[in-house]
Formats: structure tokens, sequence, C-alpha cells
């Protein structure tokens, strides 16, 4: 039987299971998305967007999943810390694939705010989320139609018109398990009309056993509304992580995001980003720190669809050992999107002979008055440069770690929030001499 085939009878077998503890919204969704999966499998490398990441044998493992809900008995506030120095958040976990409040939270939300299980919010407030989920996702690759198969809960980030959220959301998403475990989590972020937020999310993993997670993020944001969202993977080598994020920007919003990847396994991230009204402004960031067998896949679109828009892209990898890179920056500016301002950077460095990195910057333009570049480079560290440091008295160990921590500086300069940015320039530096090392608990409270 093959890896596709055992996950179409599970389903089928357990279609039951799957939808008696859900609300209609999501189990609405399955058969189409179902019929989608089970025609096109998983993905293969024949598939030029999976061209260098081999995603269908990392399926092959015997995972458990959690279809009957089982209570984990997990309390995270005794298990698992993450805090940044001096960052007061309102927090809220996903364990697996199921929401967790953070009760201990002295903070409040906004009048208005929803920050709660998907799957509750969809059951009582179905009218709120129905013409939102699923709606960006719906024609996505096979990943996709396999989280919105047997996806079950997630998280729900809703702000109200003209509300600010003064202090920071954090999510943080744990993988904990006795048995090699596969999760299927959901999120769903809508801003209203002049409302303002900023969301961290962190990915986790406490064991290291095989676990594989997909993630599936869909976010809103209204005319003149503003999101700054900051993802940070710190799991382990034993996992693997397929995240899709797709978000619709309306007039005159705005959207930051910056994406580091610390420690990590096997990950694919896909970001599709569509400006659909005049004055949508976009700007990515990304940050890969790699080395022993880790992969990782960045690939991204950004979708100009009027005129009058900005973004700004900005993607660097650091790998050493036998680890493996991928870039895909596509850049759209289509029809009618006249007086677009865009610009793609993708550097890379391959720190030995044995990592490997493919880069793939692409730019369509199929407007006359626009303003857009974009660029990609592969190379090694600057030899004249570690000479000219070692000739001042620096050992070369040191002036590695200082050209390295140099490179990675204008990724971590682009975070607005001043605690994390700050945090951040630790770790990477920690990163970099083998000091940040996994543990039960997040580095960031360290």
């Amino acid at each position: 039987m093959s890896c596709e085939q055992e996950y179409i009878t599970l389903f089928e077998q357990n279609r039951e299971l799957l939808d008696t503890p859900c609300a209609a919204m999501l189990n609405n969704e399955r058969d189409c998305a179902f019929a989608k999966f089970k025609t096109a499998g998983l993905p293969g490398i024949k598939d030029e967007n999976w061209l260098h990441t081999n995603v269908a044998k990392r399926f092959a493992t015997n995972y458990g999943m959690n279809l009957g809900r089982v209570a984990t008995g997990t309390n995270v506030q005794e298990i698992f810390t993450c805090d940044v120095p001096n960052l007061k958040t309102h927090r809220a976990y996903i364990v697996n694939d199921s929401f967790m409040q953070d009760n201990s939270s002295a903070s409040t939300l906004p009048h208005g705010v929803i920050l709660d299980s998907l799957n509750k919010v969809a059951k009582e407030q179905p009218g709120l989320l129905e013409p939102y989920y699923n709606k960006l996702a719906k024609d996505g690759d096979s990943i996709v139609q396999f989280n919105t198969s047997f996806v079950q809960d997630g998280i729900v980030l809703y702000i109200p018109a003209d509300t600010t959220v003064t202090e920071t959301i954090q999510i943080v998403s744990l993988l904990q398990a006795k048995v090699e475990f596969l999760s299927n989590r959901r999120l769903l972020v809508i801003l209203d009309k002049g409302s303002k937020a900023s969301l961290l999310l962190c990915d986790h993993s406490s064991q290291e056993l095989q676990s594989l997670s997909t993630q599936v993020m869909e976010i809103f944001i209204a005319q003149g509304a503003a999101l700054e969202l900051y993802e940070l993977e710190e799991t382990s080598n034993s996992n693997t992580r397929l995240g899709n994020l797709y978000v619709k920007q309306a007039a005159n919003s705005s959207f930051n995001h910056c994406n580091i990847t610390l420690t990590n396994g096997f990950t694919r991230n896909y970001t599709n980003v569509s400006l659909e009204e005049a004055g949508a402004e976009a700007n990515l960031h990304g940050l890969v720190i790699g080395d022993r067998q880790q992969h990782t896949d960045n690939r991204t679109l950004v979708d100009h669809k009027a005129a009058h828009c900005t973004s700004s892209e900005t993607y660097k990898y650091i790998l050493d050992d036998d680890s493996k890179g991928v870039f895909a920056g596509r850049m759209l500016i289509r029809q009618g999107a006249q007086h677009t301002v865009s610009q793609q950077t993708n550097r890379n460095l391959c720190l030995t002979s044995c990592a490997q990195m493919y880069a793939q910057p692409q730019l369509e333009i199929y407007a006359d008055d626009v303003k857009c570049s974009h660029g990609s480079t592969v190379g090694q560290l600057d030899e004249n440069a570690l000479f000219y440091m070692q000739q001042r008295g620096i050992p070369a160990d040191e002036a590695r770690h200082l050209l390295m921590y140099a490179f990675a500086g204008e990724v971590i300069e682009s975070i607005k929030l001043e605690e994390l940015r700050d945090r951040l320039h630790i770790l990477v530096e920690k990163r970099f001499r083998g000091e940040l090392n996994h543990c039960k608990k997040c580095n960031l409270c360290k």
C-alpha cells in the first residue's frame, strides 16, 4: 500500500471520528479537500515547486494522530515557558493540534478581541468565521488539502474595527507526544478596518521522536489595518514542519513578516501575499541558520493585483555542514498594477563545500510603469575580511562568528519589537557558537 493510500484509507474509515467533535464549518470543507488530495497525492520531486524538497518520504513514518481528541492532560504553564524578557504578551498555546488557553496571564485583551479555539468559535459564532475560513487556502497544494481534510482545531484571532492591541499576541506551538506523531493545525487571523496588532508565533518540539506538523494560516487585513507577524522555529532534528501562509490585504493596509529558522529538522514554508487594493504594503524578511543535515525550503509569492502598492523582500541563509537550503521567491506584477514599487533580495552563505543552496528568484511584470528589482547571490565568507581581522589579533573562529553575525543582522534589525529584536541578537550569536542547545524549555527564556 502506498503512503498516500494509507492516509486515504485512514480518512475514509475515520470520517465520523473526524466530524463528531468538530464544527460544521470545518466538516463542510473536508470532502472537497479530500477529493483534491486523493487525485493529486503527495507532492513529488517531478513537481517543480518541490524539486529540491522530497516531502513524500516524510509522511512514510507510521505516525499517531489524535482523531478522537483524547485530552493530553498537559499543563503548559508547568512544563513550558516561552518568555521574551521585558516583552509583555497575551499568550495562547497549541499543543500538537489542540488549543489551550493560558489562564495564568494577568493581561486582558481589548473589548471585542477574540483569541480562542478555532473549533469552539466556529461552533459558537459560525457567521463570523464562514466568510473567511478556507477562502484563501482553498486552491492550495495537496499538503493544504491534506490539512483541510484532517484538521480538527487551531486558533482564531479576530480584532474588531479601529482596535489597537498594544501588547504583542503570542501563540506557542508545542509538539509533545509519547509516540511518533502527526498534527494538523489551522490559524485564522482577521483584522477589521483600521485595527492594529503584532503577533509572535513560536514553534517548538519537546521530544526527539519523529514528528510532523502541517499548518495552514489565513490572514485577512482590512482597509487601513496593520499586522506585524513574527515566526520563530526552534524545533528538533526529528521534526518536519510544513507551513502554508496566505495573506489578503485591502487598501492602505500594512503587513510586516519576519520568519526565522534557528533550529529545525526538515522545514518547508510557503508564503502567499495578495495585495488586492491600492496603497497596500507588504514587507517580508527571512533568516535561516542551518547545520548538520537540516533542510529548509522557503517559497514566496507576492502578488500585486492593484496599482500604487509596494513590497520588499529580504531572505538570508547561512548553511554549515551538510545542511540544505532552498529559496524560490516570485514577484508578480499584474496588468493594471501601475506605479508598483517592489524589491527582492536573496543572499546566501555556504560555509562548507557540502552545504547546498538552491535559489530561484522570479520577477514577472505585466505593467509598464513600475519600479522593480530582484537579485540573488550564493557565496562563502570573505577570505580577505577574515585575513584582515586575524591580522589585527582576532582569532579565526571569532572572526567567522563576527562576519556571520553581521550578515544576519539586516534581517534581525527588521524586527520592530525592540525586546524581541534584542533577544534574537543574543540567540543568533549563541546559535553560531553552538551554545543554543535544544531543551524542553524554550531558549527564549534563558
